[in-house]
């Protein structure tokens, strides 16, 4: 795919690849932009709460490095001096790798994981990590630890989770790429609550080594079958670009295997063939939510794409969504330390719903499980042959309040009233997630209520350029990011 950069360098919320440009031809320096962005942490941070450590000495040396290498006409990498953050579930040697549980306060990791490496040596300056909550095991971002990161758009809001700090840095203008993990919307949900764009790649192209507890470092990585690592970003080319940098096989299997992005299937928006749901009566989505996703529709329509309306034929939404709930479980549980098993275990056996369920199950009840996943992609894989992108909401509806409550009884207020249970603030992530499926969510607009509105756009096995693409077209018909007011300068 070609870059499309539409739009001037932005200080503030310019685009990564803008960024990069900009640096290479030195209207600004890497050491200035570093410096400015710092400067909009300072200003931005004591509200929002995004970041939980910071690299600002390490951060202003590589910059004045990164500048070096321009000045001596070096080979640059793609993103070189562009500053960015990452999740705090990713490891930076010798730096806080918690995800946010209290046991594992002082253990830092022991080297880099995967993904920071790659994004290092394509020449980004890493200023620090955000906030996480419990676990990663939450759509909010708050922990013992670090404490509760706040959404940009409304203070009294959360940001999403667990990638939530990171989409909050991302909206104010506090960085200018972060990667993040999604095995339960955690990409997907904070792009939607904070109007940015995320990408949940194809399962297992972006390596999630390193992408583990720091008293849990040993294991070569959290390979869940489900899980994956990602790009988020204020521009959807900046996801592209994130891609060829994180994506591609390690040793060994670089032996035997090479990885390419495909290209996107169409480079006009009229020749997408789309199929769409705007909600699933199982779990219903806010009249607002759903009338900003309905917009977004028509103007798919208008722009000449082919547009059908419903679920593949046969797919069965709740069997699915059982399956998915089963198999997280068990991921979930796994991951615990074992005092922390022995804690929520009781709790686990006087539930009746899936997700514990599989928290408990057998190698045996796993296993027909997660026959039914694979069943699942092969069923998507035949749908992809005659349709280009699925789209559906990102989440039922936009960013709650903050809610300390439990997640096993805690309800999701909906604007117009009423409420739903939180397991089904994952019931729109799910497919794409049992099935493997790349899925970018780009900002669909705000809601009425004046918060922003996600849109998730699924496309084919391993054709991550389809719904990067698709979203790039997208935002020339509704526009894309916009920045949440009260963040213009620093």
């Amino acid at each position: 795919m070609r870059t499309m950069l539409n739009h001037e360098f932005d200080p503030d919320f310019g685009s990564a690849l803008a960024a990069a440009a900009a640096i290479r031809a030195k209207k600004i320096s890497s050491v200035e932009l570093t410096q400015h962005t710092f400067k909009r942490i300072d200003a931005f941070q004591p509200r929002l709460n995004a970041y939980v450590y910071q690299l600002r000495e390490e951060a202003l040396s590589s910059a004045k490095q990164a500048d070096e290498r321009i000045a001596r006409n070096a080979p640059l990498g793609l993103l070189h001096g562009v500053p960015i953050n990452v999740k705090e579930s990713f490891g930076v040697q010798g730096q806080p790798c918690t995800w946010g549980i209290p046991e594992l306060k002082h253990s830092n990791a022991p080297a880099h994981s995967v993904a920071v490496r790659r994004l290092l040596d394509a020449g980004t300056i890493l200023q620090g990590a955000t906030n996480v909550p419990l676990f990663l095991m939450d759509t909010q971002a708050f922990n013992e630890i670090y404490g509760r990161s706040n959404n940009p758009w409304d203070l009294d809001r959360t940001p999403g989770g667990s990638s939530g700090g990171s989409a909050a840095s991302l909206a104010a203008g506090m960085a200018f790429l972060s990667v993040g993990s999604d095995i339960g919307g955690s990409i997907r949900t904070p792009a939607s609550f904070c109007g940015i764009y995320g990408h949940k790649p194809t399962l297992d192209i972006v390596s999630l080594q390193g992408h583990l507890p720091a008293g849990l470092h040993g294991d070569p990585g959290f390979s869940t079958l489900l899980a994956v690592a990602g790009p988020m970003a204020r521009y959807a080319e900046d996801l592209e670009a994130s891609m060829r940098v994180l994506a591609g096989m390690e040793y060994p299997d670089t032996k035997a295997f090479q990885w390419t992005l495909p290209p996107a299937r169409h480079e006009r928006l009229s020749e997408y063939r789309i199929q769409y749901i705007l909600e699933d009566p199982l779990v219903p989505v806010s009249v607002e939510t759903k009338a900003v996703l309905e917009s977004a529709i028509r103007a798919c329509e208008r722009a000449g794409a082919a547009v059908t309306h419903g679920w593949p034929e046969g797919f069965r939404f709740q069997e699915m969504f059982e399956t998915y709930l089963f198999l997280l479980g068990a991921v979930d549980f796994s991951v615990m330390p074992t005092e922390r098993q022995k804690h929520v275990r009781p709790r686990l056996e006087n539930r009746t719903d899936s997700m514990a369920k599989g928290s408990l199950s057998s190698f045996a009840e796993w296993q027909a499980r997660n026959f039914r996943r694979l069943a699942y992609r092969a069923f998507w894989q035949k749908f992809f042959q005659s349709t280009d992108v699925f789209l559906l909401p990102s989440t039922f509806t936009a960013a709650f309040a903050h809610d300390p409550t439990p997640i096993e009884t805690r309800m999701i207020p909906l604007p117009e009233g009423g409420a739903q249970p939180f397991l089904n603030m994952l019931a729109y992530i799910s497919p794409a997630t049992l099935t493997g499926c790349p899925a970018t969510t780009a900002p669909a607009g705000l809601s009425k209520s004046g918060l922003p509105v996600g849109i998730q756009i699924v496309g084919p096995y391993l054709e991550d350029g389809t719904p990067i693409r698709f979203a790039q077209l997208l935002a020339r018909e509704i526009g894309g990011f916009r920045a949440p007011k009260g963040y213009n300068g620093s």
